[in-house]
């Protein structure tokens, strides 16, 4: 990276974000005072600043869709260091947004333009049961049993580079639909299957339009063949439905060289998940490591998990059990979704006896 070029008045600061899509407009600020992320984190930096100041983040999600590693900056007047921006910005944030830390970057770099990856990942949830701690994180598909065996069939033809025109919903302002997908996946634990995708960029609406028609795939309505001519022959006027935004979260954005390395990787590796393999094309710049199939970058934003002691009447192993991550990588199993037993300062809260629903 860049030597970092501020003064103790001026730098550029980086953040990496977790928030709770469920009760947001998505990421980006809008004209009619709906509530965004951006918004609300603009707030908060103006309460401090006293000015307003733009937030750019790497990606922009959708009504209603989660984060665990979002990524943003912007730039910072005044005697605060970057560090202690994270701590500043989480007093001041609503409790479905968490900083989970902030540092300089070189005024060259830029969330969106210098990233080199990004993954997502979509949990459905198949049990005809309903389950109300399920559902604000997961689509309840119970109407057709789903093989996820077929799924991945479906997947391992879109690694590579792609014109993927069937997933791209209008209104987009991107100029074209090529997309670098660099890696793939679905498995299955228990109820819960989990989709993965990890591009160099994501067309506007294409992780939710790929899993509506995968479904499809999963289901048996359509073969795998059928599914593949489809997106090969960008024919938009079949790919009819979009799974819903609640199952989706952005689980990391990696960098060429990344400053949040040090700063939000845990140690705590353990996972009760099963591993299913993160089927990968070498795409870009890598970095070569023995059973690492899923993550070859070293730029990688983990998303952060519950600690290894969590506090309250529910264990991290439970946790674990309702939420499981099939895909195994460099964090042998890393879940977005305990997101939801963490308070700002990084620690478990305690589930019983909470009014923040």
């Amino acid at each position: 990276m860049d030597k970092v070029q501020s003064t103790p008045d001026k730098q550029r600061v980086a953040l990496v974000i977790q928030y709770l899509g469920t009760r947001f407009h998505g990421w980006q600020r809008q004209g009619r005072g709906e509530r965004t992320v951006q918004s609300e984190i603009e707030t908060a930096i103006f309460t401090v600043l006293k000015r307003p100041v733009p937030v750019i983040a790497a990606g922009r999600t959708d009504a209603g869709v989660h984060a665990a590693g979002q990524v943003a900056h912007f730039e910072a007047t005044g005697k605060i260091p970057a560090s202690r921006w994270a701590t500043v910005l989480n007093e001041r944030l609503p409790k479905d947004i968490l900083i989970l830390t902030s540092v300089a970057v070189p005024d060259t770099w830029h969330a969106r333009f210098s990233a080199s990856m990004r993954r997502y990942r979509y949990t459905i949830y198949t049990d005809k049961q309903a389950n109300l701690f399920v559902r604000p994180f997961a689509w309840h598909y119970y109407y057709q049993p789903l093989d996820a065996s077929l799924i991945q069939e479906a997947l391992s033809p879109l690694i590579g580079k792609h014109h993927l025109a069937a997933f791209r919903k209008a209104g987009a302002d991107r100029k074209h639909s090529w997309v670098e997908v660099q890696g793939a996946s679905c498995g299955r634990s228990g109820p819960f299957i989990y989709i993965e995708v990890q591009a160099n960029g994501f067309l506007y609406g294409m992780m939710r339009l790929l899993v509506g028609l995968l479904v499809s795939v999963g289901d048996k309505g359509r073969s795998v063949s059928e599914f593949t001519q489809i997106w090969k022959a960008e024919r938009r006027d079949l790919v009819k439905y979009a799974a819903p935004p609640q199952g989706l979260c952005l689980l990391r954005v990696g960098y060429p060289d990344s400053p949040f390395r040090s700063e939000v990787e845990h140690a705590d590796r353990g996972s009760a998940a099963p591993a299913v393999s993160f089927r990968t094309r070498a795409c870009g710049r890598r970095r070569q490591s023995r059973g690492n199939e899923g993550s070859g970058y070293s730029s990688s934003v983990h998303a952060l998990r519950a600690p290894s002691a969590a506090s309250g009447n529910l264990s991290l192993r439970a946790i674990r059990e309702m939420h499981p991550s099939p895909i195994s990588d460099r964090t042998k199993g890393e879940n977005c979704y305990t997101l939801l037993l963490t308070n700002k300062n990084g620690r478990a809260s305690r589930p019983s006896g909470s009014t923040n629903n």
